[in-house]
């Protein structure tokens, strides 16, 4: 009888280790989940609070932004058009450079050639964000100024560029991992018909691995908009409606860092408004992960 219980002990043994596994995978798979849920709650107090005594509709149509001063203003609208000012400038820097740098690397680079050349880029996002905001401040505007003299000190122009180089290094690596696993199958067949390896790279390629591409600039667009320190440092704090690239202008998260340093008393109107603010740059981007879902869950419908 006790030679007989011994395998039936170990299946037990192996059934606990098993459930015990799953529990243990299932909370790591729902630690973001639960980190989501708890952002959510951290700012949905604060966040009601502030819009009990100020109205939503002041807050969505209002064009001046000043809670800190006597006479308070509470519209957003200067912090979303200066946030989407930056990143549409880093945009413009990050993909096409980031797009052809994987084009190069997942199509013509030998494979000696990759290997040096892709972690040598992705150094660039080692590279602390301070750093880039006074490379911003102290190099790229004065060199800027040269060419156009009425730039200000602080300008979205240069964070911008300096926010692009950054995230370059997301896009290209992201992409040509996309790249990369396009089926040869599909190169193979392409050649075979007389393709160049131009043609093979821009008209097979890049659109069998346009789900994974759109992925990777939604991201970096995601981290354009969520970043700090260079639009702190280089953008400056002047909080006004404009389109104009070359004058100050303040982000929604560099006004939450300006806030936050502790002049501010806990507790008052103008403390809160870092909460609603929060709750914007939250929404805004949670839309624009929610848009790149579909964008992609399409796209890779199409080409499968």
């Amino acid at each position: 009888m006790s030679t007989l219980n011994i395998p039936m002990k170990r299946q037990r043994a192996r059934s606990a280790g098993d459930i015990l596994i799953r529990a243990v995978l299932f909370a790591a798979a729902n630690i973001s989940v639960f980190t989501t849920i708890g952002i959510v709650l951290a700012l949905a107090t604060d966040t009601l609070s502030f819009f009990a005594e100020v109205p939503l509709w002041r807050y969505l149509t209002e064009t001046q932004w000043t809670p800190l001063f006597a006479n308070q203003k509470f519209g957003v609208w200067p912090l979303v058009t200066a946030t989407f000012l930056t990143s549409l400038i880093a945009m413009l820097v990050a993909i096409p450079f980031g797009l052809l740098i994987a084009i190069y690397l997942s199509e013509f680079a030998s494979p000696r050639v990759r290997a040096v050349l892709k972690p040598l880029i992705e150094i660039l996002a080692g590279v602390p964000t301070v750093v880039y905001g006074f490379f911003a401040l102290i190099v790229v505007t004065p060199f800027l100024k040269q060419f156009i003299p009425q730039l200000s000190a602080f300008n979205s122009l240069s964070a911008g560029l300096v926010m692009g180089v950054m995230i370059i290094p997301l896009v290209a690596s992201l992409s040509e991992d996309a790249l990369s696993a396009v089926p040869d199958a599909l190169r193979e067949g392409a050649f075979g018909l007389g393709a160049t390896r131009f043609e093979v790279a821009t008209r097979v390629v890049a659109p069998a691995a346009l789900s994974g591409i759109a992925a990777a600039i939604v991201l970096a667009l995601s981290r354009a908009v969520g970043e700090t320190m260079i639009v702190a440092i280089a953008a400056g704090q002047n909080p006004q409606l404009t389109l104009n690239p070359t004058v100050p202008v303040m982000t929604m998260t560099s006004y939450i860092v300006q806030v936050s340093l502790g002049d501010t008393p806990y507790g008052s109107l103008s403390y809160k408004t870092i909460f609603a603010v929060g709750t914007t740059l939250f929404a805004l981007t949670f839309v624009m992960n929610i848009l790149s879902f579909r964008f992609v869950r399409r796209f890779r419908e199409v080409y499968e």
